[in-house]
């Protein structure tokens, strides 16, 4: 299958980082390649563009679309680990640095990958093939206790209690194997109507089980905190997110990096000795406008934040 991703908000992407012509930029996400190769085209030769992605399948799409660019560079890596693999590299300090926390269109519609309830195929959800953990190990052999509070936390799911004890009925029969299968199971926990009236119950359990497998939330906080001080003077980073979850990381990291003091509010003296290290470029999300909308109905979720180092 052809590895076809639409960048969301990729005009907003491109004015926010403001981007030099000789400058040093990361796209952290790179998937497809469809931001990178636009931040590509407004570096000059003196430029440098560094690209990292934990999917075998993006980073050999990149190395083949990027072969001829001498100043581009891709990494199969986690973006959290972006910070030490580029000191390692000897770069210390960036102009840019963009994170797309979304799924690509890729993985979403190739049922091999297991991601959506849309396609059917095995349950895997991997964004990093290599690793052990994939949803068919979650959804078979994680405990009662264990599967109802990922569903409650990360797909903030109302019937999580219904849909697991379903869950573990089905597998003491037989282990659950397909995303089809687990969608007919999470179906089966509501009634018809709500089946038919809302469409898309297994949404929210699908993308808990999707964060659970690939550690999604686990240290962006850490990461944001790490990668704003390698920023040069007026370097910006932005972040797309696509659920309330990872946007709240993102929204209360840039608001604390870009506040002075952030002692208790009734703590008459300041005595954190706080800095602010950025300032908002944004101070609400940047959301897609109806033309994109339109062309790509799944950027209807993505928020952009942006901020920039002082």
């Amino acid at each position: 299958m052809e590895f076809k991703h639409i960048p969301v908000l990729l005009e907003p992407v491109l004015d926010g980082l403001n981007i030099k012509s000789d400058g040093i930029y990361i796209d952290c996400t790179m998937g497809g390649g469809g931001h990178s190769s636009e931040i590509l085209k407004r570096l000059s030769l003196k430029g440098r563009l560094i690209g990292f992605d934990r999917d075998d399948d993006a980073v050999a799409v990149c190395k083949e679309r990027f072969k001829n660019n001498k100043n581009v560079k891709v990494v199969k890596a986690n973006f959290k680990d972006a910070p030490a693999i580029l000191k390692e590299m000897g770069v210390q300090n960036v102009d840019g640095v963009l994170v797309d926390l979304g799924v690509s269109s890729y993985q979403l519609d190739n049922g091999e990958r297991g991601f959506s309830y849309f396609h059917e195929g095995r349950l895997d959800m991997r964004m990093d093939r290599t690793q052990d953990i994939d949803a068919y190990y979650v959804v078979n052999n994680y405990s009662k206790d264990k599967l109802t509070s990922i569903l409650y936390k990360y797909g903030e799911e109302s019937n999580a209690k219904r849909i697991v004890e379903n869950i573990l009925l089905r597998r003491a029969q037989k282990p659950i194997e397909t995303t089809g299968e687990l969608k007919e199971i999470i179906e089966s926990a509501f009634p018809k109507k709500v089946i038919f009236g809302k469409g898309g119950v297994s949404k929210k359990t699908f993308q808990a089980i999707r964060i659970e497998v690939n550690g999604e939330l686990s240290g962006l906080e850490e990461f944001i905190r790490e990668f704003v001080p390698m920023l040069n003077k007026g370097g910006r980073m932005g972040i797309i997110s696509f659920h309330s979850l990872e946007d709240r990381i993102v929204k209360n990291a840039f608001k604390e990096l870009a506040t002075d003091c952030i002692c208790p509010p009734k703590t008459p003296v300041c005595i954190c000795g706080h800095k602010s290290q950025v300032k908002l470029v944004n101070h609400k999300p940047i959301i897609a406008d109806e033309n994109e909308l339109e062309e790509n109905s799944r950027s209807s979720s993505a928020k952009l934040r942006i901020v920039q180092k002082l």
